[in-house]
């Protein structure tokens, strides 16, 4: 594969405060020694500074490759695809682009509102470099794919923002560009079009174009690109495999610490919940977790006293609400005593979680059940990584929906009116067949 963009040492700057432009010689001067120390001293600026909103990034994307982009709000994302799509200047470095390049940022990019859509597909693709006869053999493909046919000769400004993502997503997909770069506005469509524009994108990477994306969503991330940059306060914090690169970003942005700590001076007259963490199948502390692995849950106490039979208890939620856990006072597992320092663990194996955020709450009972030694306390999150592919499911919606619908994925079969039977995730049952 030969190489279709090039990113070295870029950087943006921007300039913060109120400056006061005494006249067009001294912008002009300032304009001159920009990034120079002799700037500040001259020029007419009152409460200035500066900020980067990118430093140093550099990377290369190759023919045909789908590549991520990925980090918190304000990381500098959006700033990086302006640059590349020449809508803003860097103020430092290089990039080379080889080929055309359509871009799809923000709702409204592009387009002159006043004109139609059909008139704005045109005007995008001459902007592009492509003659009107070359439009004209795309045309119909761009007004079906938008499904705005009926409004095609309306003045976009009319339109809702739903409308005008499609409208632009279609055209700057179907006129071959061969670098496509996708911010998320595509949240802004519905399913059944988000779902449309992610078998598109998978298109234009089959055919040999190149794609970049930038997403919240990491199973949409995951499922479209093999590879990730990870941008954080307008630094490359991760380049490479997207699965790896999305664990080291789920994990930096849990903002709760693996480790519980508990509030000062937080205890109750018996026992003491000091720490707890996670771990995963290797024994190392995690915080990601892909589906099916096994997670312990570790809780580290102090029982200030002999406690006769406690009752330790552990749930794990997601958005959905509580989905599963363990409980003493059901399963019997309880202790005949603690008393000092100790450990007591839970390892839940082998569950299909759906890449989400997950909660765990734990407890402890005294051993008439009703009593608490330790309340509910939220002892942290984790996170399930992994798209539907990995979970072998590839049905339509697979690689951009599936994992927001569920929590939990277990084995289940369809029996279809011929009589196959078509088992999910491992189904097996001796009982089920054919017949």
């Amino acid at each position: 594969m030969s190489k279709v963009l090039s990113v070295e040492n870029v950087g943006k700057e921007y300039r913060l405060g109120l400056v006061g432009a005494g006249s067009f010689r001294e912008d002009f001067l300032r304009w001159r020694r920009r990034g120079q120390a002799a700037d500040n001293q001259t020029a007419s600026v009152k409460d200035v500074s500066s900020i980067w909103a990118l430093r140093n990034i550099s990377f290369q994307v190759q023919q045909g490759e789908a590549l991520g982009i990925i980090g918190r709000n304000g990381a500098g994302k959006s700033t990086l695809l302006k640059i590349l799509s020449r809508i803003t200047a860097p103020t430092e470095g290089i990039i080379k682009a080889r080929g055309k390049l359509a871009s799809l940022l923000e709702v409204g990019t592009g387009f002159h509102p006043e004109l139609t859509g059909r008139e704005n597909i045109f005007l995008n693709g001459m902007i592009m470099g492509m003659t009107r006869a070359e439009i004209q053999r795309k045309f119909d493909q761009i007004v079906d794919f938008s499904g705005v046919e009926q409004f095609i000769d309306t003045p976009v400004k009319r339109y809702s923002s739903g409308m005008y993502v499609r409208l632009a997503f279609a055209v700057s997909a179907h006129l071959e560009p061969e670098i496509l770069i996708v911010d998320e506005v595509l949240a802004v469509g519905d399913a059944q079009f988000q779902k449309k524009c992610m078998g598109k994108m998978q298109d234009v990477t089959s055919g040999g174009r190149t794609v970049l994306f930038v997403s919240h969503n990491m199973g949409a991330i995951q499922s479209l690109c093999q590879r990730v940059i990870w941008v954080k306060n307008g630094q490359v914090m991760g380049d490479g495999d997207s699965r790896k690169i999305v664990a080291e970003y789920l994990d930096s942005a849990d903002t709760t610490s693996v480790l519980y700590t508990p509030e000062p001076n937080r205890g109750y007259t018996d026992l003491i919940l000091e720490s707890a963490l996670f771990r995963d199948s290797q024994g190392e502390v995690a915080k990601t977790f892909s589906s099916g692995d096994s997670i312990r849950i570790e809780v580290r106490y102090n029982a200030l006293k002999k406690l006769p039979r406690p009752n330790f208890w552990v749930v794990v939620e997601s958005s959905f609400g509580s989905l599963f856990g363990a409980n003493m006072l059901f399963d019997g597992a309880s202790p005949d005593y603690i008393e000092g320092q100790g450990v007591i663990a839970c390892t839940f194996s082998g569950i299909q979680l759906m890449p989400q955020r997950y909660t765990v709450t734990f407890g402890i009972r005294h051993e008439n059940g009703y009593n608490n030694y330790i309340p509910a306390t939220e002892l942290g999150s984790f996170s399930i990584i992994g798209g539907s592919s990995a979970m072998n499911m590839s049905g339509d919606m697979a690689h951009n929906f599936f994992e927001t619908f569920y929590a939990l994925l277990v084995p289940y079969a369809w029996q279809l009116p011929d009589g196959k039977l078509v088992p999910v995730n491992g189904f097996r049952d001796s009982k089920l067949s054919t017949d």
